[in-house]
């Protein structure tokens, strides 16, 4: 029996590289695509360059992509980043970043993507934050741009309702993953850990097909961001 196959995006560290980890365990067949090499060693596991950002490397992943499989399984939409700073402190060039990886990186995932649903049955997973569903201070670029990804994402959702997919959008607070290095004063158990946001993962990609979990949210009970 052919082995499911998956795609993650941003599966080089964190998050992403857990999903995939998962997913290995599963027997899945796994294409990893980030911009930096992936440490997971894996006879399952495909390790593409991938920069969301750029519309000719996202063709040129899933051209990789379309060489070992005409279908896919499960999509990991995952790839984002995530920088805190209040309207005075956000250049123009950091909001466009942020737009360029969120938002339109999304948008060159799944302008792609389609080729490769299997009606009835492509399981098709967005990695959100909190901030899509409400303004934080003091993360102006971040919540615009998270806002604007859930906003693609339930419209594609909407057009592609003729393929009848499992889409489910899985909106997290702030989970402690190496994207905080760069913050001082962030205290690391007021978040979610990667174990207990897989816990969530774990149960949406081995629940029923014929069920649909349309919106999930994730918080630790003892989150700083309010």
């Amino acid at each position: 029996m052919e082995p499911k196959v998956a795609i993650v995006t941003g599966s080089s560290s964190g998050l992403g590289e857990a999903i995939c980890r998962s997913l290995l365990n599963k027997d899945y067949l796994v294409f990893g695509g980030s911009r930096s090499e992936s440490a997971i060693l894996h006879n399952n596991f495909i390790d593409l360059e991938l920069d969301v950002r750029s519309e000719a490397s996202v063709k040129s992943f899933y051209n990789e992509v379309s060489k070992e499989t005409e279908v896919v399984d499960v999509f990991v939409n995952n790839a984002g980043i995530c920088e805190m700073t209040s309207l005075d402190e956000t250049s123009s060039k950091d909001f466009a970043n942020h737009f360029a990886t969120n938002v339109l990186g999304s948008f060159h995932m799944f302008k792609g993507f389609e080729p490769f649903i299997i009606e009835d049955e492509t399981f098709i997973l967005n990695i959100l934050s909190t901030a899509s569903l409400e303004a934080y201070p003091g993360t102006s670029s971040y919540t615009t741009n998270e806002s604007a990804k859930k906003s693609l994402v339930d419209v594609i959702e909407k057009e592609w309702s003729r393929f009848h997919l499992r889409f489910t959008n899985l909106i997290l607070g702030a989970v402690n993953t190496p994207i905080w290095s760069d913050y001082e004063d962030v205290d690391f158990e007021q978040m979610l850990s990667i174990p207990q946001v897989m816990e969530a993962v774990n149960f949406l990609l081995t629940s029923s097909p014929e069920s649909k979990v349309a919106q999930l949210v994730l918080q630790s009970r003892k989150s700083f961001i309010k």
